[in-house]
């Protein structure tokens, strides 16, 4: 499905990246929306190769700061000219804009299907998973904030992007997220099973860095 020798070059030059990023970002990240976004392209009858290479590179910008990562990352895929070897100019274009559209706060419709697809992708709700990985980037960008702090960011958070009024936008139809999205508002509205999730995972984690 997937060329050999891209695929080759992006676990060997591209995926290795993530292993720099925090713990929200690292390779089971990529991994998982190169997988999302794999599935999608197949059922909208998408370019697997583009959607493969987008997913890949979404969040390479990340080495530049959390802020401008999505500009930084279409940046790179632009810059990266092994892949010419791969796909025609237009084809890098389409695939740097998908890149820069899948950031979940952004107040605009990602502008081609690939843009929908990385961003649907990007966004793989399980109310736990989103959790965990709010912990995670807490614990590696805000490390002075205690266990009642870091609570307090996770619900702040997950209010500002996952609950009714959130920013977060789905653009696919077709995909899972709508029903999972429901189910995090409904772990969000019950205060003490959302304390005792971040309770379990936030000792789990705490317990994997001693």
């Amino acid at each position: 499905m997937i060329d050999n020798e891209l695929r080759e070059y992006i676990e060997q030059h591209i995926i290795p990246l993530y292993d720099t990023f925090d713990g929200a970002h690292r390779r089971d990240h990529v991994t998982t929306v190169i997988r999302q976004s794999l599935t999608l392209a197949e059922r909208l009858g998408a370019d697997c190769n583009m959607a493969y290479t987008i997913a890949a590179y979404h969040d390479t910008g990340l080495q530049y700061g959390r802020e401008s990562h999505h500009t930084y990352s279409k940046q790179i895929l632009l810059g990266d000219a092994t892949l010419r070897r791969w796909f025609s100019e237009e084809q890098i274009a389409t695939m740097a804009d998908a890149a820069e559209d899948h950031r979940a706060s952004s107040k605009s419709e990602p502008r081609t299907i690939y843009g929908r697809i990385v961003a649907e992708a990007d966004r793989l709700i399980e109310p736990h998973s989103i959790v965990r990985r709010t912990i995670q980037y807490t614990l590696a960008n805000h490390p002075h904030l205690n266990r009642e702090e870091g609570y307090e960011r996770l619900v702040e958070h997950l209010h500002e992007k996952y609950d009714y009024g959130g920013y977060l936008r789905l653009w696919i139809e077709e995909s899972e997220n709508g029903e999972r999205l429901e189910q995090l508002r409904q772990l969000i509205a019950n205060k003490e099973a959302l304390r005792s999730v971040y309770d379990k995972i936030y000792d789990e984690l705490i317990a994997d860095t001693k």
